[in-house]
This record gives C-alpha cells, structure tokens and sequence, in this order.
C-alpha cells in the first residue's frame, strides 16, 4: 500500500537512486549526469513541494512542483514531475502522487501546473492527460541526448 507524505532530507539517496534508472537508462530527463543523493537533497529543500510514496516503509517514487518561471506575474504557475521505480509504472502510484501533490499545490495557492514531456512517451502522455492536463505546445528538436534530437511536447492543467 502507498503511503505519501512529505519528503525531507533523509529521502534524498532514495530519490536519487529512482532518478539514476531515468538520467543514465532513458530520455526522458535530460540530465546526463545523475544527481546525488546531496544534490537531491538540495532539491528537496529548494522544491515548491515534494511528496514522496513509500510502500512498506521504502521510497518507491516521488512527485514535486518548482518554479515555472521566476518572474513574478508567473509566480502561481508552476512546473511538476513525477518519477516511480520502473516496477511502480503502471499500478496507480503516478496518479495518487500527483493528486496528493495537486492538493498541496491549491494548499499553496497555485491556479496552474505544467508538465514538459519528452517525446515519444505513450505513459506520461496518457497519464497527464488523464488528469486533466490539456496540450499546449511541442518543442520540436530541443534537447539532444543519446545521440538524438528530441521533441518536448508541453502540457498545463488548472489546478
């Protein structure tokens, strides 16, 4: 069972061990250098919000918002990603996690998320679309990574 709370610190070497599989195995983050558990840290501290879902007492993924822009008038607005071990896909915790994460964000004050995807992602689309998340433009050839050029597809949904 999937249990959310809010991540600390101490979450940090987990978090980074579930981002590891997505920077060195896939493209769909764009780093290239898979941060540590201090760097993770650090972003936990610096996130607009960060929930981590635990099953049985271990981090099995998690969910933050951050800044969409740092000038003000976009100061309601934020971007949000969700990352699960790759056994979690598909069962359910993406949603329960960006609900949770939503919830926190309306907490907050926020009126609108946005999501980059890198394409082709079949799973994120249809996940992002499912919560109500509508298409608002792709970026076509925007960031090379594993010898390619790939598109980044936006979404946003009202929060």
């Amino acid at each position: 069972m999937l249990t959310i709370r809010d991540a600390t610190a101490e979450d940090a070497a987990a978090c980074a061990a579930i981002y590891d599989h997505y920077v060195r195995d896939t493209v769909i983050s764009f780093e290239t250098v898979a941060p540590d558990a201090d760097e993770m840290a650090a972003r936990i501290d610096a996130s607009t919000a960060w929930l981590t879902g635990e099953d049985a007492g271990r981090v099995v993924g998690y969910a933050y918002a951050g800044s969409f822009n740092p000038r003000e008038a976009y100061r309601w607005s934020c971007t949000v990603s969700v990352y699960l071990e790759p056994a979690r896909r598909r069962t359910g915790a993406g949603r329960a996690l960006y609900e949770a994460l939503f919830a926190r964000l309306v907490e907050l004050g926020y009126r609108r998320a946005t999501a980059g995807i890198t394409l082709p992602n079949e799973a994120s689309v249809g996940l992002h679309s499912t919560l109500g998340f509508e298409p608002v433009g792709t970026f076509g050839r925007i960031g090379w990574k594993n010898d390619a050029w790939h598109d980044v597809a936006w979404m946003q949904r009202d929060l």
